[in-house]
């Protein structure tokens, strides 16, 4: 027989459970700050972004075309986004300038991380369109993740929870300072 140790000992009662809040993320979970349109005036946090300090809007670089930006839900430290400043969509519809800078920051991205954190390997890639699992479909950016052997442990495993050692604010100034 299976014993609820919830009803058992009552709401809040101590247990030998250790819990790893992350009340932040519930913005994420609700899908607050996305678009409400498919429009560049329709909320699109990518558009507000560089209009912000590098500090406030978490900026590593900004070129001519693109910038890059940490991501705010980040699945390791130092998850990087490259951006299009053009409210763009999809990929096929970059022009000439934007797909040469969105590769060369991809290079510097990849540089920087390795720069500042030894970062062994890397996940790079994009999700086009809302059904491939992207989070901000209106709005084109390609995902740089920083890895490194055994980071997938038993807390994203097992608690489907990540641990991240560094504060965004301080993870943005290290990258900003090894970006060439």
């Amino acid at each position: 027989m299976l014993l609820d140790m919830h009803d058992q000992a009552g709401a809040g009662a101590p247990d030998n459970f250790q819990r790893l809040w992350t009340p932040h993320r519930m913005a994420y979970i609700k899908g607050e700050g996305k678009p409400t349109g498919t429009g560049a005036d329709d909320g699109c946090p990518f558009d507000a972004i560089p209009k912000m300090s590098d500090e406030e809007g978490l900026i590593v670089a900004r070129g001519e075309v693109v910038y890059a930006v940490l991501n705010l839900y980040p699945y390791n430290s130092g998850h990087l986004m490259i951006v299009p400043y053009r409210h763009v969509p999809d990929y096929d519809l970059l022009d000439g300038a934007e797909l040469v800078e969105l590769a060369e920051f991809t290079q510097r991205a990849v540089r920087a991380l390795r720069k500042a954190s030894g970062a062994q390997g890397f996940n790079v890639g994009m999700n086009l369109g809302q059904v491939a699992g992207a989070g901000i479909a209106a709005h084109l950016h390609q995902h740089v993740v920083p890895r490194w052997g055994g980071d997938t442990n038993f807390m994203p495993v097992v608690a489907q929870t990540k641990v991240l050692p560094q504060l965004l604010r301080d993870t943005r100034e290290l990258l900003a300072d090894a970006w060439d």
